[in-house]
């Protein structure tokens, strides 16, 4: 059977269907509702045809392991305009071009979120179920017009997405985290535990990751404080970025990494493989969750101590969240210095008292001034990141940890965001960092790696 034969009998076939749904019938039948649908997109009888009748003519052929993803991608594209050529729909160019588009994509890629994907200004996309978008640009949250056809389409979109990193999503496991190929992060939250349909969060990472020099550009920070958080970083301090979530920490983990020796070994850790150091001797593991049995969990505490058997010379891990942080902060006091990793808290004080309370959830029996004496020992500076009201991430602290004072360990501020400036007419904050006048202890220390910093870094106004 011919392709053109093909196509004629799936339209055919779906000549009832298109016509009950143009025929009147009582309220509530769900009419009214395919009417709406039609009204707002003239074109979706003809979409859903054409997606139909490719996946009719490809059949096996989409998923056969028959040249790479570039061949497919054309075949598919060739295919889509053979079953528009037969389209007996009056379309124009414009249409057409927007239809293979949209065909290809929902087959290929990630259906109505691949624009937004592409698309460089978007730096995350939240989907509150199939007919509720929002994307942030600049730092500003907006709505857009994007949508699926329905729970069961976005469904598809997200089995597509988890599949590729060897996770699943259904009923007995309805919240997953996953990446995409460019390493965005994505978070799945399906029934029954979303009520209103399936939930989809993407915060994309660029193709080219932010470099210092992006982040001074974006006010997240300023030359000085940048030159003295590469001179920590040299000179093997061990740090803890800590913020809100979205408030930048793992891209400003990344740049912090960037200033790591090219000849250091380093072992990177995370949950979902994001960070992307340019240095060549780098070894990137990433954690496993259980399989439908229930088996086969390797978490970041597994390998946090498996690093440690891996010679490393320093120790990257994405987040600690749990248990991981005896670990890790055992790790920092026991030859890996110049480990870098991050911590949800709001301010410096705060971040010692979540590693506190995780350290306490390993389960093991510690008094609280034996955990406060190993996190002073390990921790020798807090970067604090926060995304302000006016949608720009910016380091506000810069935090030395100097020690115990009976049984508080005690800190002291280098750098702090001077809120004081106030706003502009656009609603943005004047205000920059700006040192507290106090010179750091670590000074010292990093003079013993032979990195030195000039003492008037610390003095006077930026």
């Amino acid at each position: 059977m011919g392709l053109n034969d093909r196509i004629a009998r799936r339209r055919a076939a779906a000549v009832p269907q298109d016509a009950a749904e143009r025929a009147p019938g009582p309220a509530g039948d769900g009419t009214a509702a395919a009417a709406a649908v039609r009204a707002a997109d003239p074109l979706a009888g003809v979409r859903r045809r054409v997606h139909q009748a490719l996946l009719d003519v490809l059949g096996p052929q989409m998923y056969a392991d028959v040249g790479g993803d570039d061949d497919l991608r054309r075949r598919v594209r060739e295919t889509v305009g053979e079953v528009l050529a037969a389209e007996e729909t009056p379309l124009t160019a414009a249409d057409r071009a927007r239809i293979a588009d949209e065909v290809t994509d929902d087959i290929l890629g990630h259906g109505p979120l691949e624009p937004l994907l592409r698309d460089p200004d978007v730096s995350e996309i939240m989907v509150n179920g199939p007919e509720l978008i929002f994307v942030e640009r600049s730092g500003r949250i907006e709505e857009v017009e994007t949508r699926f056809a329905d729970d069961a389409h976005l469904r598809r979109v997200i089995d597509r997405i988890v599949s590729r990193v060897g996770r699943h999503v259904d009923e007995a496991s309805p919240m997953v985290d996953a990446r995409l190929p460019d390493g965005s992060r994505v978070n799945a939250v399906v029934s029954p535990i979303a009520l209103d349909g399936s939930i989809l969060t993407i915060r994309k990472f660029s193709k080219d990751p932010y470099t210092v020099d992006d982040l001074i550009a974006f006010g997240t920070l300023t030359r000085p404080v940048a030159e003295v958080l590469s001179a920590c970083v040299r000179g093997r301090l061990d740090m803890v970025i800590s913020g809100g979530t979205g408030s930048g920490k793992t891209t400003t983990l990344n740049v912090l990494s960037s200033f790591v020796p090219a000849g250091d070994r380093i072992v990177t850790i995370e949950d979902a493989a994001e960070l992307q150091l340019r240095q060549k001797h780098v070894l990137r593991l990433e954690s496993r969750p259980a399989n439908t049995e229930g088996r086969g969990e390797v978490t970041i505490r597994d390998l946090v101590r498996n690093a440690l058997r891996m010679r490393p010379d320093r120790i990257v891990v994405g987040e600690v969240r749990d248990g991981a942080a005896l670990d890790m902060l055992q790790a920092m006091n026991t030859g890996h210095d110049g480990s870098l990793t991050t911590v949800h808290a709001n301010t410096p004080r705060d971040t010692l008292a979540r590693l506190e309370t995780m350290v306490l959830m390993a389960g093991v029996d510690l008094p609280a001034r034996a955990i406060r004496e190993q996190i002073a020992s390990a921790v020798d500076v807090i970067v604090q990141v926060t995304r302000m009201k006016d949608g720009v991430r910016r380091i506000t602290h810069v935090t030395e940890v100097t020690g115990m004072e009976g049984d508080v360990v005690t800190l002291q501020d280098i750098f702090v965001f001077d809120y004081r400036a106030g706003m502009d007419a656009t609603g943005r904050y004047r205000g920059t960092l700006v040192p507290s006048g106090l010179r750091p202890r670590f000074l010292d220390e990093i003079a013993k790696a032979g990195v030195t910093i000039p003492p008037g870094t610390f003095g006077g106004v930026l």
